[in-house]
């Protein structure tokens, strides 16, 4: 499949590169802040709620900020999975 750079990638290194900026959504960046949160301070700063992820109905494209219902989970569940150490296959 093409790469927007005009290269071939195979559909591992394609889920590889999904994973990875749905993961991006949840890992805290260079200030400490979820995207996922937005600017939340509760949620991003408290420490009774900073550390509880949600998994929220569906995200801004542009930002990553959780819309949508918290509670109800469906595909972003997966995250949990994604968040999991992973053993690379040679």
């Amino acid at each position: 499949m093409p790469h927007p750079l005009g290269q071939y990638l195979t559909l591992q290194q394609i889920a590889d590169h999904l994973s990875e900026r749905l993961v991006r959504l949840f890992r805290r960046d260079e200030a400490g802040k979820r995207p996922i949160y937005g600017d939340n301070a509760l949620l991003q700063n408290d420490p009774h709620f900073r550390d509880y992820l949600l998994f929220y109905e569906y995200f801004h494209g542009d930002n990553g900020r959780g819309l949508g219902a918290p509670h109800q989970t469906g595909w972003t569940g997966l995250i949990a999975k994604l968040l999991m150490p992973r053993q690379k296959e040679g």
